[in-house]
């Protein structure tokens, strides 16, 4: 067992990032009428996408603050509302699924900040960024922490869907078709430069399209540095964040998600440099390892599972795609956004070679 790992923690705020404080303090105390003015307020620096403060009253109480990026034009994609209807539909589910923050009070206000925002409490954990862990984990260790994140997955696929509250999040019917023209529209609606390879995994996904294999509460961006894990026991997960995209549709697209961040030994040497989480290390599930057990644990038939991969390939590329487009419209000064292009280029190509593989 390794020894205790670090908390997450925040960063000062990005420059261009910041947060007006005066009319944010007035907001939270009047919602929030517990906390205890002046307010510190620091930023999770790691996520590509809504962006994440920590803010900490004076008697050390800590919140979370999410809100849109800079210059999105995908409200879909940020939709702070829905947010908190997914984490307020899961909050009576706690005793079936516990692994979703609490969220405390939403804005829709824009005079507050300038645009949509919601708090929560925060999660004190560990979260493995990238593929290097900030202390070392024995190989049966980190097949334990594996093995967790698939349970974790499986119990959110568990849930019943048909309870009214999460019924009301999505419509499963003909999800994997929605999935495949929506995203290939946003890929048009973002485009900056030629890059056949995404077009071309396009249509190879719409003219594969397989029969639906259920509906689930699908989380959509579940991966290691969306996993807040026990800093005593890295083998506990806490709570799953960033449920921005979650929605009522097909688990094995969820599946494959997972599947397409899971970087494993033998993969080009560039994805491995992209992992979002240490998903090589000794000991670590494979990709079909991942598929197995999931497939065990929650009795689906998962199939070969290459269309679900492939399009989750196809989907980080459009998701890098929207945000590089971003940058290059000067929209933001993320400079970590500056290779997204290449990329997106990338992940096309990976995507059409799973689908020509025909397997994972």
């Amino acid at each position: 067992m390794t020894d205790q790992a670090p908390l997450d923690r925040a960063r000062p705020v990005r420059a261009g990032e910041e947060l007006p404080l005066e009319p944010l303090t007035l907001w939270l105390l009047e919602k929030l009428p517990e906390l205890r003015a002046p307010f510190t307020v620091e930023q999770f620096a790691k996520g590509y996408s809504n962006l994440t403060y920590l803010v900490i009253d004076s008697a050390g109480r800590e919140l979370v603050l999410r809100r849109p990026p800079r210059g999105s034009k995908v409200k879909s994609a940020h939709d702070m509302g829905r947010e908190v209807r997914v984490l307020s539909a899961l909050a009576p589910l706690s005793s079936q699924f516990g692994k979703a923050p609490r969220p405390l009070a939403q804005c829709d206000d824009e005079s507050v900040i300038g645009v949509p925002f919601y708090v929560m409490d925060r999660l004190r954990g560990t979260i493995l960024r990238g593929p290097t862990p900030p202390v070392p984990i024995p190989p049966e260790e980190k097949r334990a922490i594996d093995s967790a994140l698939v349970d974790t997955l499986v119990a959110l696929h568990a849930l019943d869907v048909r309870a009214p509250a999460l019924a009301a999040l999505g419509k499963p019917e003909g999800y994997v078709e929605r999935q495949v023209s929506g995203w290939t529209r946003r890929y048009a609606d973002a485009k900056t430069d030629d890059v056949p390879e995404i077009e071309e995994a396009a249509r190879w996904l719409a003219a594969h399209l397989p029969r639906e294999s259920g509906a689930a509460l699908i989380h959509n961006d579940f991966k290691f540095d969306n996993v807040v894990l026990s800093s005593q026991n890295l083998t506990q997960v806490l709570g799953v964040l960033d449920w921005e995209m979650a929605t009522v549709g097909d688990p094995l697209l969820d599946l494959g998600t997972a599947l397409a961040y899971w970087v494993e030994e033998g993969d080009r040497d560039e994805l491995r440099t992209f992992a979002f989480g240490p998903t090589y290390l000794p000991g670590s599930f494979t990709r079909r390892e991942f598929a197995q057990a999931y497939a065990l644990k929650s009795g689906r038939d998962v199939g070969d599972l290459s269309f679900y991969l492939s399009f989750a390939l196809f989907k980080n590329a459009v998701v890098a795609q929207q945000i590089y487009a971003r940058y290059k419209a000067g929209l933001t000064q993320d400079e970590r956004f500056a290779m997204l292009g290449y990329w997106v280029k990338l992940l096309a190509e990976e995507s059409l070679r799973v689908s020509a593989q025909g397997h994972i």
